[in-house]
């Protein structure tokens, strides 16, 4: 992670430790390892090409991001679009919440750690160039690592799957859409990529 000062390395091991709480495993190179955990690091490991020259602060939100998603899962909500909104606003409010008090409790002030939470929260996407390239991280990391997942057992309906491809196509900067052309898909998932985006 290079050169960071402690508070910052102390931070990125208090918000691990709550990733590798995840009760979901997944198998990483043949080794079952806490899903949460797994995504953070992916978060991270794409931010280096988003934005290489990050600070601490939007460093600290990406791997945030997810922070104990698992906590308040999908289905606790009803399974509309109305549902699904008020879930997201809950999980970035309940995420931006517990990523700041992690930065408090390192010696983080409350400027930072309002700022951290506000970009977890999402506000400022296309204004504002952390936020957007938090929201570009997100979305390279769904594209290289979940979409195929996700696809399966929507492949009947495309018509679904070219829109939410098209959605987040929508959500990325000029910047994050030419490091997606970098992303390798199965020849299936490929062409619908290609439709959403002709």
């Amino acid at each position: 992670m290079g050169s960071h000062d402690s508070r910052f390395n102390e931070a990125i091991a208090r918000l691990d430790a709550l990733h590798q709480a995840d009760p979901r495993d997944v198998i990483v190179d043949g080794e079952a390892r806490p899903h949460e955990q797994v995504y953070a690091e992916r978060m991270s490991e794409w931010l280096e090409a988003v934005k290489p020259e990050a600070g601490d602060i939007l460093r600290l939100a990406v791997r945030a991001q997810h922070l104990q998603r698992w906590r308040i899962p999908r289905d606790d909500y009803p399974r509309d679009r109305p549902g699904y909104l008020m879930w997201r606003r809950d999980l970035g409010r309940r995420q931006a919440e517990q990523a700041a008090r992690v930065m408090r409790e390192v010696g983080y002030d409350d400027a930072d750690c309002e700022r951290v939470a506000s970009l977890i929260r999402k506000e400022g996407i296309k204004r504002d160039p952390d936020a957007q390239a938090l929201e570009d991280t997100a979305c390279l990391v769904f594209l290289q690592y979940y979409f195929v997942d996700f696809a399966e057992p929507h492949l009947e309906d495309e018509d679904k799957l070219l829109r939410i491809l098209q959605k987040t196509w929508k959500k990325m900067s000029a910047h994050g859409q030419s490091l997606a052309h970098s992303i390798s898909l199965p020849d299936r998932h490929q062409s619908l990529m290609q439709k959403a985006l002709a």
